[in-house]
């Protein structure tokens, strides 16, 4: 395929890129302080702050679809265009599952049960740095395409495997959790909500980490 001089001075779809990670960091704030509220029974302060997840999270289906629809077929990318949008729906599925959590924590208005309280909001704190650490790892992966610099890259490296142990650390949580689930509470139904709500926080340290794999790949050498 030819490929137009005029392609060479589109601007790179990594800067969008970065918007959207940071539309997700500035989710998770959100996140915990919801979950806070929701624990701690301040159920209105929860809504305002579920609205504004949901807001960021449109922000955010914006930029992801103005990546997919306005890249230029001609452009010249440091990479393979299919694992950078694998690497963008990874990312952006982070979100989708912060907004579900919240979803599942509004099934019940009643509260999360005071028993387990406090192993919820420490599952919730564990998926944090896991999305924190992604606008850090587009921001190294924009330099590090332009420079194909070693260092950068060894810094890309660390920084993965940062996340893949964060997200292994809630990973355990979350197994821990859902033992307690089934041997503390008798009610079939709270058992089934709890369960899928640990699912979802759980799951948005699995697609912290995907994504950071994605990133693997495409600095793999």
């Amino acid at each position: 395929m030819r490929l137009l001089i005029s392609s060479l001075f589109f601007k790179s779809p990594f800067e969008d890129l970065q918007k959207h990670a940071d539309k997700v960091k500035e989710c998770t704030q959100l996140f915990r302080e919801a979950a806070v509220c929701h624990i701690g029974k301040e159920y209105e302060r929860f809504d305002l702050l579920t609205d504004q997840v949901a807001r960021l999270e449109s922000q955010a289906d914006d930029i992801k679809r103005n990546i997919r629809n306005h890249l230029p077929r001609g452009i010249l990318m440091p990479v393979d265009k299919f694992q950078f949008f694998d690497y963008l729906r990874e990312q952006d599925k982070v979100m989708d599952e912060v907004e579900e959590a919240l979803f599942w924590l509004s099934y019940r208005p009643g509260g999360i049960p005071a028993e387990l309280a406090a192993d919820i909001h420490d599952l919730v704190e564990a998926v944090i740095p896991p999305i924190e650490k992604l606008p850090v790892l587009v921001t190294l992966a924009t330099e590090y395409f332009k420079s194909k610099s070693t260092e950068q890259r060894n810094k890309m490296k660390s920084l993965i495997r940062d996340i893949r142990q964060h997200e292994r650390e809630a990973d355990h949580l979350e197994r821990e959790l859902k033992f307690k689930i089934f041997t503390t509470i008798k009610d079939a139904l709270v058992v089934f909500h709890l369960v899928r709500l640990v699912e979802h926080i759980g799951d948005i340290a699995d697609h912290a980490q995907n994504a950071s794999d994605r990133m693997r790949a495409m600095i793999a050498e």
